[in-house]
């Protein structure tokens, strides 16, 4: 099979005699920052819809799992079978509708039944609060999103958008008022719970925030890139031009890249 070719390519890269000397320095925690990276830009190929990258990357991706599975075999913890093993049991344990006897109606209905199950998980494991097991590592946009996610299945939620709407204006004015006072630290507390308030609002209207920012600074780039190109052919660099021509320009550049 064609991982038992990357499984036996990862046991000589970590081999201690005959292995790659980089490989061998590593351990969880320097490969983590990779792992996270690759992840990423599976991410990155899928949005520009390469399906040659996203070949590539997913193979990145699972050399990634392969190394950490190989660390732990070496210090006698788990191998990458049992990685496969914990994976699959996990899957049709909670996908009860289609390896076992349950129904359910739609999509909707799956995804509350799939909480549910987690949140038994986490009982039976002694992880105690709603909100205990969301990893501090995760990018921070992706963790409000889930710590409120979180919030609203124990009850704690607006009823719509309304209430996150106006929370963000109450949060703006609140830092404005810190900005203004010149206090450091709540002009940065006040920035947070404005973007916290941000994130809630974008899982009320359906829409994911990491997401959403990366389109949002890829049509940045992609208009600034036109401005430069506008100041270019007019002689003209951003720091000399007028904020005039700098509205101007950008104007032009949002009607081309909208």
């Amino acid at each position: 099979m064609a991982i038992d070719r990357l499984l036996a390519i990862m046991a000589r890269l970590r081999d201690p005699e005959r292995g790659c000397p980089w490989d061998l320095e590593q351990d969880f925690r320097s490969i983590a920052p990779h792992t996270i990276e690759e992840a990423y830009e599976v991410v990155d190929a899928i949005e520009r819809g390469d399906i040659r990258a996203l070949r590539d990357e997913l193979g990145d991706l699972l050399f990634q799992v392969a190394f950490h599975a190989r660390l732990a075999d070496e210090q006698g913890a788990f191998q990458f079978d049992d990685v496969v093993d914990a994976i699959c049991d996990k899957l049709t344990r909670r996908h009860p509708h289609v390896f076992g006897d349950s129904v359910v109606a739609d999509a909707g209905e799956q995804t509350r039944a799939w909480e549910r199950m987690k949140r038994e998980e986490r009982t039976a494991r002694g992880v105690d609060g709603a909100l205990a097991d969301v990893p501090v590592a995760l990018p921070a946009l992706t963790r409000a999103r889930k710590l409120g996610s979180r919030a609203a299945q124990a009850g704690f939620d607006w009823p719509d958008a309304s209430g996150p709407r106006a929370k963000v204006g109450e949060e703006l004015a609140e830092l404005d008022h810190a900005a203004a006072s010149g206090d450091a630290s709540a002009r940065d507390a006040e920035l947070g719970d404005l973007l916290f308030s941000i994130v809630n609002l974008a899982r009320h209207l359906e829409v994911d925030p990491e997401g959403a920012l990366r389109r949002a600074n890829e049509r940045f780039a992609r208009r600034y890139r036109h401005v430069e190109q506008a100041l270019s052919g007019l002689g003209e660099q951003a720091a000399a031009a007028s904020p005039e021509l700098l509205d101007r320009l950008w104007a032009a550049a949002k009607a081309e890249n909208p």
